[in-house]
């Protein structure tokens, strides 16, 4: 089995991302089995200034900075279950000493795999208003329609002020079903749960559109790739030399 390297940005994304890797191996592997997982965290706080300034040069750096820690652990490739982490991928993806998942491209073949045609996107404001999605989902004829301003800034506040300290209030939920319901309104079937947090608010059970919790699609397509559950075609990333 392969080693699975995890960039860690937020503690609660990559938290629940591991939890779901172990739980993902139990029905190939059998009980209490998974591959090894490998994980290295820089603290948020030396991420914010470079998001902050949109430098995402520098956001890259970290995601380097970390990939070549877990491949000196002994990781085969790695993934980050952070959406926004993924708008510095050309800044660092040919330095990187392992191939790489990317979020968006595993989450637009599950979009298309359900005969999305328009899906909702929720996330930070960087990701709601960065081209990470757009152009994943593009590449697959999806549309992604962000909410209206004065959403977003509610999704965002909540993600910084809440979900990124492990604070999940109903009433957050609550406001996040609304904003759901009005990109539905506008003619999305799908919404992209594109903060590795948002999973830990929303729930399927009731959310006005269906789900594509992009964690929990990380962590499936890193554990079936490292047990070797074929190869998915999502592998798109690239180190120098070749490809996966």
């Amino acid at each position: 089995m392969k080693n699975i390297g995890i960039v860690a940005c937020s503690a609660e994304g990559a938290a629940l991302c591991y939890r779901t890797i172990a739980q993902a191996a139990e029905p190939y592997l059998g009980e209490y089995n998974h591959p090894t997982v490998t994980l290295h965290s820089i603290a948020m706080s030396q991420w914010m200034p470079a998001f902050n300034a949109g430098d995402y040069r520098g956001v890259g750096e970290l995601m380097l900075r970390s990939a070549k820690v877990v491949a000196e652990a002994g990781a085969d490739f790695a993934i980050c279950p952070d959406n926004s982490c993924h708008l510095s991928w050309a800044y660092f993806i040919d330095r990187s000493p392992i191939p790489w998942l990317h979020i968006g491209d595993v989450v637009a073949q599950e979009a298309q795999r359900k005969a999305s045609k328009k899906a909702g996107l929720l996330g930070t404001r960087f990701t709601m208003t960065g081209p990470m999605y757009r152009d994943a989902f593009r590449r697959h004829s999806i549309d992604v329609l962000p909410p209206e301003p004065e959403d977003q800034q509610m999704i965002d506040e909540v993600i910084w002020s809440e979900l990124v300290h492990g604070s999940f209030p109903e009433t957050s939920r609550l406001r996040y079903n609304q904003v759901i319901s009005r990109l539905k309104k506008k003619g999305c079937d799908s919404v992209i749960l594109g903060c590795t947090e948002i999973p830990l608010l929303v729930r399927p059970d009731d959310c006005p559109l269906p789900t594509l919790d992009s964690t929990r699609l990380l962590a499936h397509a890193a554990a079936e790739y490292a047990i070797g559950v074929g190869k998915p075609s999502v592998l798109a990333s690239r180190k120098v030399g070749g490809n996966l």
